[in-house]
């Protein structure tokens, strides 16, 4: 990209700052996109390697006039940090990936916004230490900053709940380059919860300079299920009964179709793979030898197709207290009409908590967009009919066009249950996603044209399930610029929160649009 005479300056004074500054057209293109679609033109890209270099650019950028926009691993698909407006300065977090303190005494550690979180898990390792929640599936390259910006559930989750709730305080960049610290070091909330503030917020309050987190230890014992059921109803009483009892660390599960396309998707090979690092886990070479003989026999075949699946995982400083775990949710299970099979899902999963994001699209080369609601639990039954009954009212359309679904479920600890419809759909893909997924699984996917009309439905079922999650009174992680946020506050809360807003960002300049503000 040519800059103009008028941008000269300002790129060298955000030159001047140290950061990194990209112009160049293929890497602003790359960067207007996000796992679902591509936002409006970037003026340009910058990636500082600590907090003085992001608030002095930031301050730079702000006071010329420019949109400021914070990204973590990219990983989002609601908009978070693709811009409806032109010309905005990305602010991309990936260089300021250090674990600054692990404090074994107030256990905590502090990370900076770009740390991943299997960096932040390989850390800790050594030290038999973690953070309650600690990653999402795509932790290989989504960000603590990210996690705390979006809000995020998986490792921990069935127990703990959500990525910020494992946040003690935050260090923050303001909208005129001004750090903030948001609260107490080792303690939240110290009054009223400032650091709420700036968790969930999607990057439209401030952008994350360090992130203190709770440490919890290490578990030394595991125990893994599965199931299978016959009806949505059944798994999901299963899912909230077993969250109510606070047996589970993680808890959940695929539909029928979701199944489907996870056994079209993985391979042998990749089992036997993944197999290998299970096995390295296991407390002893019989152990491991037991185990991975077990996975082994079972195949890839065990579950019936047209079932739900259920997985749950329990941790525990004995094997003793994790077996009881299991236990007890194989009697809460058998309560509502399910069948225990072959335990190899959670296994795996678990001894590869973070493993490339080759899902980013369908076993035939098919994009991939995923829209959740987190619903409480005495309303999770109703509202999963209610996404059924939507797509019977579309299947013609789906059929003829080539547009699938497979919906996951998954337990929230102190909140409800996770429903995540995903639509599948022939269509071309883009290069952010093309640049996550692994280069031999790539090259097995048939290269698809842009499919006009096939978007074009996808945009109308996204919007609609969108609507649905509202009508059942669900809520949203990673709210961006895609989920009914405002609709839903009493409007006492939004004119404080747009307020608050006002206040810290009067030009509005950090991330405007994100939460609708």
């Amino acid at each position: 990209m040519m800059a103009s005479k008028a941008n000269t300056n300002i790129f060298d004074e955000l030159l001047a700052s140290g950061a990194e500054v990209l112009i160049d057209a293929a890497t602003l293109d790359y960067y207007a996109h996000d796992v679902y679609e591509r936002g409006a033109d970037l003026t340009a890209v910058v990636r500082p390697h600590d907090k003085g270099e992001l608030a002095a650019s930031v301050a730079t950028a702000t006071a010329h006039g420019l949109q400021v926009i914070p990204r973590g691993g990219g990983m989002s698909y609601t908009g978070g940090y693709t811009s409806k407006t032109a010309g905005a300065v990305l602010f991309d977090l990936a260089k300021m990936d250090r674990v600054l303190d692990i404090n074994e005494s107030d256990m905590t550690v502090i990370v900076e916004p770009g740390c991943t979180w299997a960096k932040l898990q390989e850390t800790l390792k050594p030290k038999s230490l973690r953070t309650p929640f600690w990653g999402t599936l795509s932790g290989i390259y989504a960000t603590v900053g990210g996690g705390m910006s979006q809000n995020s559930i998986f490792w921990g989750s069935g127990r703990h709940g959500t990525a910020v709730q494992s946040c003690v305080s935050l260090e923050v960049v303001l909208a005129d380059g001004t750090i903030m610290q948001t609260g107490s070091d080792f303690s939240r909330p110290y009054g009223p919860d400032l650091t709420g503030l700036f968790l969930a917020d999607t990057g439209a309050m401030g952008m994350k300079a360090s992130i203190t987190l709770r440490l919890v230890p290490e578990a030394k014992a595991h125990g893994y299920a599965s199931f299978t059921f016959d009806t949505h109803a059944q798994v999901l009483s299963a899912i909230g009964d077993i969250e109510r009892a606070g047996i589970a660390t993680e808890c959940f599960g695929f539909d029928p179709n979701l199944n489907a396309i996870r056994m079209r998707r993985d391979s042998l090979a990749t089992d036997a793979k993944q197999l290998v690092s299970m096995m390295k886990k296991q407390g002893s070479v019989l152990k491991a030898l037991t185990e991975g003989a077990k996975v082994v026999a079972a195949g890839r075949n065990f579950m019936e197709e047209t079932s739900f699946s259920l997985h749950v995982l329990a941790e525990g400083r004995i094997q003793e207290a994790a077996d009881a775990d299991i236990s007890e949710a194989r009697l809460i299970v058998a309560q509502h009409g399910g069948k225990e099979t072959e335990n190899t899902i959670p296994k795996i999963v678990r001894a590869n908590p973070f493993s490339p994001p080759n899902s980013m699209r369908g076993p035939e080369g098919e994009r991939w967009a995923p829209i959740h609601g987190l619903v409480p639990h005495s309303k999770a039954v109703a509202c999963y009919q209610a996404i059924l009954n939507l797509f019977a009212q579309h299947q013609d359309e789906m059929d003829a066009l080539g547009v699938h679904h497979g919906t996951l479920i998954a337990a929230v600890g102190g909140s409800g249950t996770v429903i995540e419809p995903c639509l599948y759909w022939p269509d071309a893909s883009n290069p952010f996603i093309d640049d996550m997924i692994e280069d031999a699984h790539l090259a097995k996917l048939p290269n698809l044209p842009h499919n006009p009309a096939a978007w074009a439905l996808v945009q109308k079922l996204k919007q609609k399930i969108v609507d649905l999650f509202f009508e059942q009174g669900a809520i949203h992680f990673q709210i961006g610029r895609t989920y009914r946020y405002q609709d839903g506050l009493d409007p006492r809360a939004m004119k404080l929160l747009k307020a608050v807003k006002d206040h810290l960002d009067p030009q509005s300049k950090m991330n405007p649009g994100s939460l609708g503000l």
